[in-house]
């Protein structure tokens, strides 16, 4: 990626990040008290693995893996900057997973060996 191409979307992700509030920025914490993973790649990602979202992730938390994208729940800073870049729709905020690929949420964990939520 050019210079200019990957500096022009670091930028864009730190100006959304700016807009929002300063504790967006950091893992989210559910009702209980858990820290939860921001941003989980779901089922149409699978068979598709286009790095769409791999290059405008702006603090390199999404890697590659045999079957599909896995994004780091410790490293994801939730820009939200991966999410319209998603050719598939595969992409969602941890709280809105369709019912029909929730169980994406445990295999993102396990991906990374992070202790899922309870």
């Amino acid at each position: 990626m050019p210079g200019a191409e990957r500096l022009d979307i670091l930028l864009r992700a730190h100006v959304q990040a700016a807009e929002r509030p300063l504790c967006t920025m950091f893992p989210k914490i559910d009702r209980t008290g858990r820290e939860t993973m921001t941003y989980i790649i779901a089922q149409p990602c699978i068979g598709t693995k286009d790095a769409s979202c791999v290059d405008v992730c702006p603090v390199d938390c999404i890697y590659e893996a045999d079957d599909q994208y896995y994004i780091h729940p410790e490293e994801c800073i939730d820009c939200g900057a991966c999410v319209p870049e998603c050719p598939v729709e595969a992409i969602f905020p941890d709280d809105e997973v369709p019912q029909q690929w929730t169980e994406f949420i445990a295999k993102n964990y396990v991906h990374f060996d992070v202790p899922a939520p309870d």
